[in-house]
């Protein structure tokens, strides 16, 4: 099994003078190893599909259209991605769909329509398109009779949007100079799942489905759209202590707690204030060299306790969204320094302090609002499996 499930630690051989000895224990651990990852993965009864069907037919709520239909998605998701369909990683899941859609396949958003016709207008600014052009364009008739303004301001879900996207790049003459590989929808689904996620995880590992033309239109489907958000939740490993974090980095990117606290180590080793937004190095300048972010630079002062150079920090910093960061050189000589600063250990996960930006939000919200409220629908749901 695979994700939410902390690895078995590899079995230990103690040093001893005898040659035999050793040679003994070598063959003992040898022989034990199979059973040990046996137990890994047959330590209990593993429940069926059909179990796991109804485990979660009776966690989805009552009011919600077609259950058996969500279970059946939801369960065949998490098999073909070898999940454990345990009580905590099937309530994660819930809790997600329903904080993100309520269980609507294709969610509408609210003034949809006029946040995209204002997109468009942005975009081919930036592209130094004329104005009027942009106008000439849209009012031209669509495939339907109707202009593509009024079809794009009557548009009320994201997929609906997105098909409209699609059909306009290929038909309008300036689409595809302002639109091509850019539409702007970018997420979707009943779990709201970044597009560019689901099509980067396609390419490594096969998408389990017939897809219906696209990964892009297989995200606006249950069945897409439930896969593509459980692998965004729960196919990553992670050493957090309870799916809080992970909520929280299925809002703000993998490990974005785990390097939010990274950053809190590197604040309290150097006495350097920093934003905790998980985010350990910025990205390329327009010259294509990397730009030195506020985290780095914390990093680099402290190169001389470190005893690392600069590059050394660097190459570390760019292991922040793989799990292997933990086992890096700088992760263990920051937090050793810290610990002790601070007297006593560090939390190596912490809610990234990150305000959510999005034409959809018009409220003022943050990362650890999403996973506080989250985390709130998966404690009732935890409530309810142990019921039974």
């Amino acid at each position: 099994m695979n994700a939410a499930r902390p690895l078995s630690p590899p079995v230990s051989i103690p040093r001893h003078r005898s040659s035999l000895a050793t040679a003994v224990l070598r063959a003992l651990a040898i022989v034990a190893l199979p059973f040990a990852l046996a137990g890994c993965v047959d330590g209990e009864p593993q429940p069926t599909p059909e179990e796991v069907r109804a485990t979660l037919k009776r966690l989805i709520p009552a009011r919600v259209p077609d259950r058996p239909g969500w279970a059946t998605d939801i369960q065949s998701a998490l098999a073909a991605m070898e999940i454990e369909p345990s009580s905590q990683n099937l309530c994660s899941v819930l809790a997600v769909i329903e904080q993100e859609s309520t269980y609507r396949v294709d969610p509408a958003v609210p003034g949809l329509g006029k946040i995209a016709l204002g997109e468009i207008e942005a975009r081919a600014a930036r592209m130094h398109v004329p104005a009027f052009a942009v106008r000439a364009a849209l009012r031209l008739e669509s495939s339907n009779g109707e202009s593509w303004e009024s079809r794009i301001a009557a548009a009320k879900t994201e997929k609906q949007l997105s098909d409209l996207y699609e059909e306009m790049i290929a038909s309008v003459p300036l689409g595809r100079r302002f639109l091509a590989k850019a539409n702007p929808v970018r997420t979707g689904g009943p779990m709201q799942v970044s597009i560019a996620f689901a099509e980067a995880h396609a390419r490594e590992r096969t998408y389990p489905y017939a897809a219906d033309g696209s990964i892009r239109r297989e995200v606006f489907t249950r069945r897409g759209g439930v896969y593509f958000g459980i692998a965004h939740l729960l196919d990553y490993p992670a050493s957090y202590p309870k799916p809080l974090f992970r909520f929280a980095d299925f809002n703000a990117g993998h490990y974005a707690s785990r390097n939010a606290a990274f950053q809190n180590a590197v604040s309290v080793a150097g006495g350097i204030k920093l934003d905790l937004d998980g985010d350990l190095l910025r990205g390329a300048k327009a010259d294509g060299k990397d730009a030195i972010g506020a985290t780095e630079a914390a990093v680099r002062r402290l190169a001389e306790p470190l005893g690392m150079t600069h590059e050394q920090i660097h190459r570390d910093l760019a292991l922040g969204r793989r799990h292997a960061f933990e086992r890096s050189d700088l992760y263990a000589r920051v937090y050793a320094i810290a610990d002790r600063r601070n007297g006593a250990p560090l939390p190596r996960a912490t809610l990234p302090r990150i305000r959510l930006h999005s034409p959809k939000i018009t409220r003022k919200l943050t990362t650890e609002w999403f996973a506080t409220r989250v985390d709130g629908r998966y404690r009732n749901c935890m409530a309810r499996a142990k019921k039974g």
